[in-house]
């Protein structure tokens, strides 16, 4: 029984682009047609995500190049960073329904599309003299770039059997979040060769970029008839109690790579008075590293079990963020790049275990059920529905991780002068992860001998 097909019914067959038969759960199918397929699909997502990471995050490079005559405070620069984080997290729910709406090669198209709005405006506004305000707006249409990720990881999910879907999800997401490294790269290279008044060329070099990705997409990638959304699913998934435990871990993770990528820059001006290419020239090093390392955490969780490399990742976060409070009170910079990058790198691997754990968590609950005595086909049909809801959600709410930290990091430097009341939060948030990890997927479940105590254990996933 294919993933799709237990998503939801068979939409009418309508050839072209579109493809009526996916049994990805099928051996002799996966091994004959879907993985050629799948993967196709799957490279021309990364690089359709890669170009939205990269203009969601613009702003933290178009901050560096916002010097005296701009008039905008580190204050005014935190929020400019924000609104991205916001709108973006906002906009994932209906992102990650479009694909079964419109089709996932269809809705790829259009939102690479929609990127070459705000990334117009921006190049139109970006200059000193421009009302605060209209940074504000252009700022928060750069959030659109948010809302490629949940289709995508959505649309790519359909793709895969349940065995494969930590790594293709790492590989799709650690792709996408390479565009966050790659548009602070390119940032650096246009400050040390043209200086800190060029900000519309790293705009521009993007502008065909992305009609290339959405013209890759068009000729490249597919449609799932099978896949259709399903709002019972994600009212149920609403309810479920999993759905937000997830969200919450989300937001540690992915919402923190999210927020320092946007913060970093900023960080490193304010609280130690880098120039702009001093701070260009390191920032891109922790999105690099945890993009990079991402599908080595879908890969771990795959092989060890999701929750136990969640857990690890948020131990290390506490402690690389106690190194960070410690470089900050010692005036340290090397300590304190040290343990941000730190932070990027564990953060990477939880974005790829936490995403993991989702369809791990409704597989244990479907054969919880069907341990129970309800039939296997219903089962794995509400566990494939659930889970692809709740990928939606959680992807939703850990974006607002982002919003959260630089709004934690734009009240410190106000209240402060310093990060550091900041990253004492960020330390306790990531000691609950730790604690709601633990109690809630690695307790030793007890023997199991019947169904009722395979319903009662602790999930382990």
């Amino acid at each position: 029984m294919s993933t799709t097909e237990m998503t939801a019914p068979a939409k009418p067959a309508r050839g072209g682009r579109w493809i009526d038969h996916w049994e990805p759960e099928d051996p002799g199918f996966w091994e004959k047609t879907g993985k050629r397929v799948a993967n196709r699909n799957l490279w021309f997502s990364i690089f359709t995500e890669h170009i939205g990471f990269s203009m969601w995050t613009v702003w933290s490079v178009l901050v560096l190049f916002m010097g005296r005559a701009y008039g905008i405070d580190p204050a005014g620069k935190f929020l400019l960073v924000s609104l991205p984080s916001l709108i973006g997290a906002v906009i994932r729910i209906p992102y990650s329904m479009a694909p079964a709406r419109f089709g996932g090669r269809n809705w790829t198209i259009v939102s690479a599309l929609l990127l070459l709005i705000p990334t117009t405006l921006a190049i139109i506004v970006m200059h000193p003299g421009t009302p605060y305000l209209t940074f504000v707006i252009v700022a928060a249409l750069g959030g659109l770039g948010g809302g490629n990720f949940a289709s995508s990881m959505v649309n790519i999910n359909a793709f895969f059997p349940e065995g494969r879907k930590g790594w293709a999800l790492g590989l799709n997401a650690g792709g996408g979040n390479l565009g966050v490294a790659a548009v602070q790269l390119l940032g650096l290279l246009v400050i040390a060769i043209f200086g800190a008044t060029s900000p519309r060329l790293v705009l521009a070099i993007y502008v065909p970029l992305i009609v290339i990705a959405a013209v890759c997409a068009a000729r490249f990638m597919n449609n799932i008839s099978s896949v259709c959304n399903d709002t019972g699913a994600l009212r149920e998934a609403v309810r479920n109690a999993q759905t937000w435990v997830m969200s919450f871990l989300y937001i540690g993770t992915f919402g923190s790579f999210i927020g320092y990528s946007f913060a970093f820059g900023l960080v490193l001006q304010t609280q130690f008075h880098r120039t702009p290419l001093q701070a260009a020239s390191v920032v891109f090093i922790g999105p690099l590293i945890g993009s990079l390392i991402r599908p080595v955490g879908g890969w771990m969780a795959d092989r060890f079990g999701g929750a136990k490399i969640t857990l690890g990742t948020f131990i290390g976060m506490a402690l690389a963020t106690g190194l960070v409070i410690m470089a900050s009170n010692q005036k340290s910079l090397p300590l304190f790049l040290t343990g941000f990058i730190a932070l990027f790198v564990l953060s990477g691997i939880g974005n790829g275990s936490t995403y993991k754990m989702i369809p791990s968590i409704f597989d244990v609950k479907a054969r919880v059920a069907i341990a129970s005595g309800e039939p296997k086909h219903s089962a794995l049909m509400k566990a494939r529905r659930l889970s692809g809801a709740v990928i939606g959600i959680a992807g939703a709410i850990g974006a607002m991780g982002g919003l959260l930290i630089n709004l934690a990091f734009r009240q410190s430097f106000l209240a402060t002068k310093s990060g550091v009341p900041a990253f004492w939060s960020f330390m306790i948030f990531y000691g609950a992860c730790v604690v709601v990890t633990y109690v809630l997927y690695l307790r030793r479940a007890p023997v199991v001998r019947t169904a009722e105590q395979l319903r009662l254990a602790y999930v382990q996933v």
